[in-house]
């Protein structure tokens, strides 16, 4: 075996993301502090061709040197918008025809493995705060929640890492 160069690799130019069918699938970004999370953020979002990054409340927005470290350009593929209020980032999806998924530990939450996708339908994603999580008022209006199984002693993984495990996830069962 050998490693591939990135010349072998087939990826998309920028030019050819933003035209080619994305997954439907937006990440909201519920008040995210770390300018790293962020950029890891837009990057995960690239590999699995969402939508859009909808940036909320205290989650910083690009250019950013800080953002562009982690992100390493995905910033300029995928596509981002900004809301002061997640709220009204919420409400603008849902009334594009999105369904509203928050990813926090909650009364009612469905366990990823067992929360069922449709190819017909549009998804939001919300991860919140990485201390406080994803804000009540968006819980409460949420279509549906979702939670990470873990197994270890800690009760939380990192923002960057729960995008990815979702988008992992949610790719697996729509394609």
């Amino acid at each position: 075996m050998r490693k591939l160069k990135n010349s072998e690799l087939s990826r998309l130019s920028v030019e050819e993301y933003k035209e080619s069918k994305k997954t439907g699938i937006i990440i909201v970004l519920d008040n995210v502090r770390s300018l790293h999370n962020i950029g890891s953020v837009f990057r995960t979002a690239d590999a699995f061709l969402s939508e859009a990054v909808y940036l909320c409340g205290i989650t910083a927005t690009p250019p950013n040197k800080e953002i562009h470290k982690t992100a390493l350009g995905a910033q300029d593929s995928v596509d981002w918008k900004y809301f002061e209020k997640s709220i009204d980032a919420i409400t603008e999806l849902r009334n594009n025809g999105y369904k509203i998924i928050s990813v926090e530990q909650v009364d009612k939450s469905i366990s990823l493995q067992n929360f069922k996708l449709s190819e017909n339908e549009k998804y939001a994603v919300v991860f919140g705060h990485e201390v406080k999580g994803v804000e009540d008022e968006i819980v409460s209006i949420s279509d549906f929640c979702v939670e990470i199984p873990q197994l270890g002693t800690k009760h939380s993984l990192n923002i960057s890492v729960s995008v990815g495990v979702v988008l992992w996830e949610f790719a697996r069962k729509l394609f």
